[in-house]
């Protein structure tokens, strides 16, 4: 198998924390090539886009196919489905999460319709790398129920009032990134970004809030060490 690396002059480590700055963190392209010069790297953000473009959804892979390996060895307890608007050049279009009962992005899913047949491609997706989950939270979307009656899931659907918040709150990491971005302009670019950056930011997201600062720490070193290993198999 070939090195990802060995056209690249620049070192992985530099890349890889190029990747990890942009798609982490709400960077714009400049930003980063500000962040690295500070460190007496001279790369131009055209390179950094480059980099992201290369490496991103490889690094994102990686962590997936892992933790899908994990995820499916177990049964699933709760997914929270919903679904975000987003503006593509003027025209709305549809991005459907999947998020675990620990808040976890699982899936993300681009359309232009929220209608059955994208409801039910969605699913079909989530639960072909995830597995079956036991109970499924949505909102009051009739395509939803239509898309798990289509499966047989339909006695599996939670519907409540403030039951999805989850799902609700998970918006809040890719909006910031869509501010810093200055929108999505293409709907191959939006999708390539969202799953690129779901699992980037699980791998990263150590629930500060509610872990006590020596088991934060400890999980923190422990998904940067990682993280260095990315792309090296």
């Amino acid at each position: 198998m070939a090195k990802p690396f060995r056209y690249f002059k620049t070192s992985p480590e530099v890349i890889r924390l190029a990747v990890m700055l942009y798609v982490r963190f709400p960077l714009s392209l400049r930003n980063v090539e500000d962040l690295l010069h500070e460190r007496g790297i001279d790369v131009s953000h055209e390179t950094v886009r480059c980099w992201w473009n290369r490496f991103g959804p490889m690094f994102a892979g990686e962590i997936r196919q892992k933790r899908a390996q994990q995820m499916r060895s177990f049964p699933q307890w709760r997914w929270h489905l919903d679904e975000m608007f987003v503006k593509i050049r003027g025209e709305t279009h549809y991005l459907w999460r999947a998020v675990d009962h620990e808040g976890e992005l699982l899936e993300a899913y681009v359309s232009k319709t929220r209608d059955r047949e994208a409801a039910l491609r969605f699913l079909r997706k989530a639960m072909k790398r995830y597995g079956e989950p036991r109970s499924i939270v949505t909102d009051k979307l009739r395509s939803y129920g239509a898309a798990l009656r289509k499966l047989g899931l339909d006695g599996r659907q939670e519907t409540g009032r403030w039951l999805n918040n989850r799902a609700e709150n998970s918006h809040l990491s890719l909006r910031r990134r869509e501010r810093a971005m200055q929108r999505f302009r293409r709907m191959r670019s939006l999708q390539k970004f969202a799953s690129v950056h779901s699992s980037i930011f699980n791998h990263f997201n150590h629930d500060r809030h509610i872990n006590r600062r020596t088991a934060f720490k400890h999980h923190r070193d422990a998904a940067l060490v990682e993280w260095r290993q990315l792309g090296l198999a």
